[in-house]
């Protein structure tokens, strides 16, 4: 199945979903629909949050999969949290 894009591949701007369909029952929800949190991410950092996941929140094992260091991956971290903030007016 393909991966679900989150950027206009013309203006490069965010997509919205617009319709959901069931492949069993051929039903079909349509509207506009904001994409979630880390579906919105990189497809290298959805991969990060999922390995991150995987280690238990270990950010040292992470560090030692990747043969990165420790400071490098907190800093990778620290970047998806930035990109998945709610501000506060809209929370």
């Amino acid at each position: 199945m393909k991966k679900l894009p989150s950027i206009c591949p013309a203006c490069q701007s965010p997509l919205n979903i617009k319709r959901l369909s069931c492949q069993k029952c051929s039903t079909e929800i349509e509207g506009l629909f904001e994409l979630p949190a880390l579906a919105k991410l990189s497809v290298e950092d959805q991969e990060f949050v999922v390995q991150f996941v995987r280690c238990s929140g270990s950010l040292k094992e992470m560090a030692r999969l990747q043969k990165l260091s420790y400071p490098t991956v907190r800093n990778q971290l620290d970047n998806v949290i930035e990109q998945i903030k709610i501000p506060e007016n809209q929370q």
